[in-house]
């Protein structure tokens, strides 16, 4: 299938996906015209791309973790554990920094409240 069928079936733009092949994220090849053809199978992996990119995961870790992923339940290693495990903590570790700022700025906006408005 050409990039823009892949798009379409995936409505992921042409360009994320120009972008997850320099990434390493799905291969092509090409045919004799140069077009870029890719296996249907990257329909599937495509969307996986996307779950793992609104779960805030890198590139560089999406590409770690996708061997795991796509092997059988079997043949996965404690990595594929491991990796989810550190990104769970940095999105905490994210989480905590976000709320340790609200809190400062809620206590600015109260300390700096005009008399008779509420903060």
């Amino acid at each position: 299938m050409r990039i823009g069928e892949l798009a379409e079936a995936t409505g992921v733009s042409t360009r994320s996906l120009r972008y997850y092949e320099e990434q390493g994220l799905i291969r092509s090849s090409r045919t004799a015209g140069g077009w870029r053809d890719f296996d249907s199978s990257m329909v599937e992996r495509v969307v996986l791309i996307q779950h793992l990119f609104a779960a805030g995961l890198c590139s560089a870790t999406i590409n770690e973790l996708l061997p795991c992923l796509e092997a059988p339940p079997e043949e996965r290693t404690g990595v594929l554990e491991e990796l989810l495990a550190q990104q769970a903590e940095r999105l905490e570790a994210k989480r905590r920094d976000i709320e340790r700022e609200l809190d400062i700025l809620r206590a600015l906006r109260k300390e700096t409240a005009l008399p008779g408005h509420a903060a």
